[in-house]
This record gives structure tokens, sequence and C-alpha cells, in this order.
């Protein structure tokens, strides 16, 4: 019972926490500034997940020719720049790894 309880709450807690802010945004329009630093935060969190992968392993900076993640995310960056098609570039990411670590 003590477990239905805690999901219950947790789960309207974290609807409340939601609902509160898109209600919030829907009377008070955000400020440019805020617009303008929010622009920044996708880039900087898809950075900080993607570059540890491409260039930590083990623990240790690995950059070498024989780092299979890193070529493949060249790659992956080179389809990105060229096509601008996220499905092509992921594709490409995980051809080139299976590519590399194959052969």
């Amino acid at each position: 019972m003590n477990v239905w309880l805690v999901l219950l709450l947790g789960g309207i807690f974290t609807y409340l926490t939601r609902a509160f802010f898109i209600f919030l945004f829907g009377l008070w329009e955000i400020p440019s500034w805020v617009k303008e630093f929010l622009r920044f935060v996708p880039p900087a969190v898809l950075s900080a997940l993607i570059v540890p992968e491409l260039f930590v392993q083990s623990g240790k900076v690995f950059i070498s020719l024989e780092n299979v993640r890193l070529l493949a995310g060249i790659a992956a960056i080179f389809t990105a720049l060229l096509t601008k098609n996220t499905l092509l570039t992921i594709l490409t990411g995980i051809v080139f790894v299976f590519i590399f670590n194959t052969f």
C-alpha cells in the first residue's frame, strides 16, 4: 500500500510542478534576455553528452586513429553538416562504428 501511495504522490507532484510552469508562462511573458540565454541550452547539453563519449575511454582522453567512436563521430559530423538530416546523421554514426569494429 505504501508503494502505491508514494507512486501516486510522486506522480501528482511531478505533474503539478510542470503544470505550474505551463500555467505561469501562459500568463507571463518570458523576458528577451532569458530567451536569448535559453538558446544555448540545447547545444550545451548535447555537447556535454557527446564529447565524453567521443574522446574519453576507460577514464582517459583517447585521441587516436584507433578510437572508433571518434572516427564515427567525425563521419557523423560531416554528414550533419552536408545533409542537415538527423536520421541520416545517426545512421552514419552507427554504420561507421559497425564498419570500424568489424574491420
